[in-house]
């Protein structure tokens, strides 16, 4: 009866009945209706602010395809014929999967575009693995899932394991840009804000220390964990400071303020893969937490720094636009 009544008080939001499934699978759903469709309807307002893809994307129809054979490239697409709702009669877009993902590791999903026999839940809760976009429903052709930013010029998966959505997390970690007396700098007449960057190693590009959210994992556990992962690595310290940093740590991470969700304008997108993410930032207003840090790079990254967030930036993907909304929140210069 819970279920049925909570479906039907989000009956006309799919996107939301996603959530739904997901708290009551995944977690203690709340005690009672009223305080299921209470947290439903903050979800909703917030999406309505921070969910979409207004914008054309155009890292996701770059010519040349990440690590792929020099003779794999996108068919390249006018701006106009970009959307699905566009009639472009002559769309022949390349078809590539990496060998990588074909190999069937543990995050890829089975190729489904030769093996007809397997059936994907899309736009649901698919076992642990959640098929549900932040956009709302994708549309489904062929029996493929449809990138609802529309076309980029390639089929298949790429470099993403999973069709259609692939969620990521994104910790935006801060703190006061400084001058050697401890006062805070300022830029046209705006505060200036430091964020933890790391260099990647697939493209050399500087981005935020993100990754894969793990199937059946929680957004906030994702978000400590690849920050932790990229950004502090393996720091050499004894047992007293490390539980002092990590405990520094966990109270820096209960206290995050989402800057976006939704899709990424990503170098591996498809037409039938894309990224999609959750951007939390996580302020150091004093400076104490993370002074003490010493940064470190993990396995993913070639190096790790404070940068000073600049619009004049070259980021990967569309970190520089998660960066903006964190200066927008934090009334910082950009």
């Amino acid at each position: 009866v819970l279920l049925l009544l909570v479906l039907y008080c989000t009956s006309t939001h799919s996107l939301f009945k996603c959530k739904v499934l997901w708290w009551l699978r995944m977690r203690a759903a709340a005690s009672t209706l009223s305080e299921i469709c209470g947290a439903l309807s903050v979800t909703k307002s917030q999406a309505v602010l921070r969910t979409g893809f207004r914008m054309i994307h155009s890292k996701a129809r770059q010519p040349a395809y990440p690590g792929a054979p020099g003779d794999i490239r996108r068919v390249q697409i006018a701006d106009e014929c970009v959307s699905w709702k566009a009639t472009c009669a002559d769309y022949a877009p390349t078809g590539y999967t990496a060998a990588v993902v074909l190999k069937k590791p543990v995050w890829a999903d089975v190729d489904i575009s030769t093996d007809k026999t397997v059936e994907i839940a899309f736009n649901s809760l698919d076992g642990k693995v959640n098929r549900c976009s932040h956009s709302g429903d994708y549309g489904i052709v062929d029996m493929l899932p449809q990138n609802p930013a529309g076309r980029t010029g390639m089929t298949g998966r790429g470099l993403l394991g999973r069709w259609g959505p692939n969620h990521a997390a994104d910790p935006i970690v801060t703190r006061w840009h400084r001058d050697a007396a401890g006062e805070i700098i300022k830029k046209n007449g705006k505060p200036v804000l430091e964020f933890v960057s790391i260099q990647r190693s697939d493209s050399g590009e500087w981005a935020i220390p993100g990754g894969m959210v793990d199937a059946g994992e929680n957004v906030s556990a994702t978000l400590k964990r690849e920050f932790g992962e990229e950004a502090l690595s393996s720091l050499d310290v004894g047992d007293d400071a490390r539980k002092e940093l990590e405990k520094k740590l966990d109270d820096l991470f209960k206290h995050g303020s989402e800057v976006y969700r939704g899709y990424v304008d990503d170098p591996r997108n498809t037409d039938n893969a894309w990224m999609e993410t959750v951007a939390v930032n996580f302020h150091d207003d004093s400076g104490d937490t993370f002074g003490k840090f010493q940064l470190q790079a993990g396995d993913d990254a070639k190096a790790v720094r404070w940068q000073v967030i600049d619009s004049t930036m070259a980021m990967y993907a569309s970190h520089l636009n998660f960066l903006q909304k964190t200066t927008d929140l934090r009334n910082a210069n950009f």
